[in-house]
């Protein structure tokens, strides 16, 4: 549910203190006071502002995973379909699947991961992760230059992204610690069944039948 959300109770909180705030200020003015409302007027637009901040954080990361471990974030079955072909069937731990034909001798995918700061870990924000992109990838380097490349996408279309609102605008840095792409390939010329684990030092791939962490 969206008010199981930190970021938007933090939002609903500093916008409803904001707007008593502004009242203040009203009635301050009102009553022909100058100090008193000058001081509530700059608390409010302080208020609004953290409004602001948390509700643009909440919708910037929609579609991230919180993450405290290594984590299963796609399993993955794949098919080869000609020569140098094959198709990579992805199911998510929501429990949708999506199937990509891709061309290649391995499969690729990487992911964006947020590392929050521990002021930012008060207010609920942890480490988090979004799948990017799934591609075929070529084994030789001339077949990579010469050859079809073909590219999905695996994040969620969302007006705001976390990733990219970190990387244009500086005032974040206080918050945010790091933000970084990690990738993983792996040979894609047999039919396999593949677990696309991921943890705070980046993306990885094993085979199904493999127990994580060994």
């Amino acid at each position: 549910m969206l008010l199981s959300d930190p970021q938007i109770i933090l939002a609903v909180l500093f916008a409803f203190l904001g707007l008593i705030f502004l009242i203040i200020t009203v009635v301050g003015i009102k009553k022909r006071k100058l100090f008193a409302p000058a001081t509530s007027f700059v608390t409010a637009l302080l208020m609004l502002s953290l409004s602001a901040l948390f509700g643009t954080i909440s919708i910037a990361i929609q579609g991230y995973h919180a993450l405290t471990r290594e984590e299963l974030a796609a399993t993955v079955k794949v098919e080869p379909t000609g020569e140098q072909k094959f198709n990579a069937r992805f199911l998510m731990p929501d429990g949708s699947v999506e199937i990509f034909s891709l061309a290649g001798d391995q499969l690729y995918v990487d992911a964006h991961i947020l590392k929050w700061k521990p002021l930012a870990n008060i207010f609920g924000l942890h480490t988090s992760y979004e799948l990017d992109r799934v591609a075929g990838r070529y084994a030789s380097l001339n077949d990579e230059t010469t050859k079809v490349h073909t590219v999905y996408s695996l994040s969620r279309d969302k007006p705001l992204n976390m990733f990219n609102l970190r990387q244009r605008f500086a005032m974040l840095n206080p918050l945010l610690d790091a933000e970084y792409g990690s990738a993983t390939f792996i040979n894609s010329n047999s039919a396999e069944e593949f677990r696309v684990m991921v943890s705070t030092t980046g993306l990885l791939i094993r085979k199904a039948d493999k127990e994580p962490g060994r």
